[in-house]
């Protein structure tokens, strides 16, 4: 016996009856004539269930063992097997023999059943998905939806205190990173901590205008590239940020006692492992070292 409600074995004529006419005035009902000796059944029955839970319980799979139900064998013809036969309203209106693909299967259905409702997605990957498009406010209602269910979430802690951080939030988004328990999610959380000394660290500087300024009168103004490239990253121009700091680590790789490299490091845990302005300066910062 299946633990799904929506798939059931048949017993008798009169469980037929109940389970199998009377339900299809309501909803469609599959039913499955399989044998234990039958091969092609036992491969079909798991695709069959596979498709029935999809429907959510807008469709129903009975299964018939044939070697034992003879009665209803005989009431319904069945010669060959597998053989799966749709009920609506009390009468068979589609069907087919032998093992099918998935795709036809649906298509036998699509006329019988409504398709089944999209699944929900991820709250977290949509979050992320909005805070990478710049919709913090709509990536924050996402996850705000998630901490009122679990607060100790951590991965959505670590976002919201992203968007908090990027709306100006400053110590709003670092009491919620100090909330942030165990290791699981520490890159992330580097990254966040990152960005948020970035962000404290260009409001104390000058004006982007004035650094890029300094640096027309003067390209090896340490100092003017330097904060010019935490100015960027305050802004997320992440690849000009990186090209400045390589640069500045190229030429002086002990300005404020190796802060370009440092700083380059934090970039990486901020941005992650597997994006691609990682990869290309993370292989840059090797050969510069080496």
């Amino acid at each position: 016996m299946s633990d799904s409600p929506y798939i059931f074995d048949v017993s008798g004529s009169a469980q037929f009856e109940q389970l199998v006419i009377e339900n299809s005035f309501h909803k469609p009902v599959l039913v499955d004539f399989w044998a234990e000796w039958c091969a092609p059944c036992k491969a079909l029955m798991p695709l069959l269930a596979q498709i029935t839970e999809g429907y959510q319980g807008e469709l129903l799979l009975a299964k018939v063992n044939c070697d034992i139900e003879q009665d209803i064998v005989a009431r319904f013809g069945i010669r060959s097997l597998p053989t799966v036969v749709l009920f609506r309203d009390g009468q068979p209106v589609d069907g087919f023999t032998g093992a099918q693909p998935e795709s036809a299967i649906r298509e036998l259905l699509k006329p019988h059943v409504a398709e089944p409702a999209p699944a929900a997605a991820d709250p977290m990957q949509a979050a992320q998905a909005l805070f990478a498009e710049g919709r913090i406010g709509d990536a924050e209602a996402l996850l705000k939806e998630v901490l009122a269910e679990n607060n100790q979430h951590a991965a959505a802690l670590i976002l919201y205190a992203r968007c908090l951080a990027e709306r100006g939030e400053l110590d709003e988004a670092q009491s919620v990173l100090d909330a942030v328990k165990g290791d699981e999610h520490k890159q992330a959380l580097a990254g966040a901590r990152a960005q948020l000394t970035f962000l404290r660290q260009a409001a104390d500087m000058p004006e982007v205008a004035d650094l890029k300024t300094r640096l027309a009168q003067n390209a090896e103004d340490d100092e003017a590239s330097y904060q010019l490239a935490l100015q960027q990253l305050a802004r997320q121009h992440y690849e000009p940020a990186l090209d400045a700091l390589l640069k500045l680590f190229i030429r002086n790789r002990n300005y404020a006692d190796g802060l370009p490299h440092k700083t380059l490091l934090q970039v990486f845990d901020l941005l992650g492992n597997e994006h691609p302005l990682v990869t290309a300066y993370r292989r840059k910062l090797y050969q510069a070292i080496y």
